[in-house]
């Protein structure tokens, strides 16, 4: 990836050299990175890795995942709060993740505890198995999965 990055800004900088233009303009080397872009998409199956943008692309779309989670969370947490009778029942479940490695496990118990609602309580020594504490067990459970699911497909899709 980081390869395909710098044959990018090499072949913008040389775009913007080989321009006759008596000075150095952003919009000329602009101009050379998307044909870099165009270029490199072209020809990553050479490279042996995955295009570099689709990794960018994956992170803003985690981005976005996480905003959409957290607006509908907060929304469920304020209803349940300002309810003039509070009915929740909270409790303790575990997940058993598919992510490995130290910074998808991270990060996935980040974006969970950040989501109102759920906090995790403790990952595992083996890093496969999260206890997650949720407010209402019975109502957020169920969303507290499905936010899980959509998390490590997203989490997956960048880092892998």
């Amino acid at each position: 990836m980081p390869a395909q990055f710098l044959l990018n800004l090499f072949i913008a900088f040389l775009w913007m050299l080989l321009q006759d233009e008596d000075e150095l303009k952003i919009t000329t080397f602009f101009g050379g990175f998307l044909v870099g872009i165009v270029i490199i998409f072209l020809m990553h199956r050479f490279f042996g890795t995955q295009f570099y943008l689709r990794r960018l692309y994956s992170l803003i779309k985690l981005i976005f995942i996480f905003i959409t989670e957290l607006a509908a969370s907060s929304v469920l947490i304020s209803r349940q709060i300002l309810s003039p009778k509070l009915r929740i029942k909270p409790g303790i479940f575990t997940y058993k993740t598919e992510l490995r490695g130290d910074w998808e496990i991270t990060t996935l118990a980040m974006l969970l505890t950040l989501t109102p609602g759920s906090v995790v309580m403790e990952v595992n020594p083996a890093g496969d198995m999260f206890y997650i504490h949720a407010m209402d067990i019975e109502q957020s459970k169920a969303d507290v999965l499905r936010s899980i699911t959509k998390f490590e497909k997203a989490i997956m899709e960048v880092t892998r």
